[in-house]
Parts: structure tokens; C-alpha cells; sequence
């Protein structure tokens, strides 16, 4: 009797993440708005050079769509999370009442979720590189070097995860 109380307890439990997954609908909203102020800051710089205004050169063309490009991956990786955190964690989605519901948001195991976590997050960050690449005159060698270095490392930890994975895949057939 204690034993099925205390289950029932850990199983309700789970229902304390949905305000995380709220929370960062609401990070999303937030990453939305500074999407849009950069979109129009890009598109209001291109279209001074229209009106005879100064250069927009290519690589503020660049630098501008490679930090919507960032923005854009973050607000993918926030979407991921909180689909397939909701789905893994806290309750079934019923995706049959929504007609254009994509397949892959209630097939995404925790295995999976973790793995497109980190290709998010190695491309963010490689995004960041060649952002420092592409205003190199701006950046210290030093911060170039960090970013770098943590670029690899990510990349690391991305292929040893997937590794592990595949291992693990491996010995779940042998048995």
C-alpha cells in the first residue's frame, strides 16, 4: 500500500516539467523578438544601400544572415527540446488532431533527442566560428582560440556520444 502511494507520487511527479517546457515557449517568444529586431536592423541597412546610402559590403551581408541563421538553429533546438521533452517526460501528445503535425515530434526517444541536441548545439557553434572568422579584425586571437577550441570540443563529445550510442545499439541485438 505505501509502495503504490509513493509510485503514484514519482509518476505524478513528472508533471512538475511542464512549467519548464512552458518556460521556454516563453525563451522562444524572447528569441523571436530579438530574431525580428536583427531582421529588420539587416533589411534597413540593405536598403540604405538602395536609397544611395553607404556600402553594405558582403560581409555585413553575411554576418547578418549567419546571426539569423544562429538564431533560427536556437529556436529549432528549443522546439526539439520542448516536443520531445514533453512527449519523453511528461504525457503523450495526441498528434492526430493536428492534420499538418510533423512525424518525428512523437517518435523522438530520449536517445534520439540527445543526439539532435548536440548536432543543434555543435552547429550553433560553428555558426559562432565562422562568425569570428568572417570579422577577424575584430577578434583577438585569444577569443578565436577559445572558440575554436570549444567548437572541438563539442564535435568531440558529439561523435563519443554517438559512439556510445552505436555501441550500446550493438549489445542491445546481441542480447
Amino acid at each position: 500500500m505505501i509502495e503504490r502511494f509513493i509510485e503514484k507520487i514519482l509518476f505524478a511527479a513528472r508533471w512538475l516539467m511542464a512549467p519548464f517546457y512552458l518556460g521556454l515557449i516563453v525563451a522562444l517568444a524572447v528569441l523571436f523578438a530579438e530574431f525580428a529586431a536583427i531582421l529588420i536592423a539587416y533589411v534597413s541597412s540593405a536598403a540604405t544601400v538602395f536609397s544611395g546610402g553607404s556600402a553594405f559590403g558582403e560581409e555585413e551581408a553575411i554576418l547578418g544572415a549567419l546571426s539569423l541563421i544562429d538564431l533560427a538553429l536556437m529556436g529549432s533546438l528549443i522546439l526539439i527540446v520542448v516536443y520531445s521533452g514533453y512527449e519523453n517526460f511528461v504525457s503523450r501528445i495526441r498528434s492526430g488532431e493536428h492534420e499538418d503535425w510533423p512525424d518525428w515530434m512523437t517518435k523522438v526517444d530520449f536517445a534520439q533527442l540527445k543526439q539532435k541536441l548536440l548536432a543543434s548545439i555543435v552547429l550553433i557553434s560553428g555558426v559562432q566560428v565562422l562568425k569570428a572568422f568572417m570579422s577577424v579584425e575584430k577578434t583577438t586571437d585569444r577569443d578565436l582560440m577559445w572558440l575554436v577550441g570549444i567548437h572541438l570540443t563539442l564535435v568531440v563529445s558529439a561523435i563519443a556520444f554517438s559512439v556510445s550510442d552505436w555501441l550500446q545499439s550493438r549489445g542491445d541485438k546481441s542480447e
